[in-house]
């Protein structure tokens, strides 16, 4: 049996910012800001049959700014055993809800969705926050209507990294999307 294949070629924008604080206080801040996704109550809604409101309500309480942190991975200690010192943690980030809205329309959204986030040190020991511009990411998926949702992440990481002190206005408006 051949198998059928679509093959998709897309470009998306990386975004780095220097967030001109050190690491330490910036990650801090990050994770205050995006708390740590507690996985118990949303299986405690879906085990009892609860709705999509119950959901929707426990992730606008567990995500104050909008989003929240599913995974952290620290690649520091494995990095520095073979000899580098740059500080460097991944995070997944995103929202169920913000997800759902865009899953509806292709499940290829899961992909993209949560966000994947690096925070590393520049030379002075500063955080840099690294990501793929979202907009530019989902658009690759070319339906208009997950591409919106996109520039609306666009939209909640710039809120959050003013929530934590980084004035990121115009970081994403000011980035042309790829064709």
């Amino acid at each position: 049996m051949t198998a059928h294949v679509t093959a998709t070629t897309h470009t998306m924008v990386r975004v780095d910012i220097a967030t001109e604080m050190a690491s330490d206080v910036f990650q801090e801040a990050f994770e205050r800001a995006a708390p740590i996704f507690d996985p118990t109550t949303v299986l405690d809604i879906t085990a009892r049959g609860g709705s999509w409101d119950d959901v929707r309500a426990a992730v606008a309480a567990n995500a104050p700014n909008g989003l929240m942190i599913f995974t952290r991975i620290d690649a520091t200690p494995l990095m520095s055993a073979a000899g580098h010192h740059t500080r460097a943690i991944e995070y997944l980030l995103g929202n169920h809800v913000v997800a759902e809205s865009m899953f509806r329309h292709d499940a290829k959204v899961l992909l993209y969705v949560p966000l994947r986030i690096l925070i590393h040190d520049d030379a002075n020991g500063d955080a840099i926050f690294t990501l793929d511009q979202p907009s530019t990411v989902l658009a690759g998926l070319d339906d208009s209507e997950i591409t919106a949702v996109g520039a609306e992440l666009d939209q909640k990481v710039a809120h959050l990294l003013d929530v934590i002190g980084v004035d990121a206005n115009g970081v994403f408006s000011a980035r042309e999307r790829p064709s």
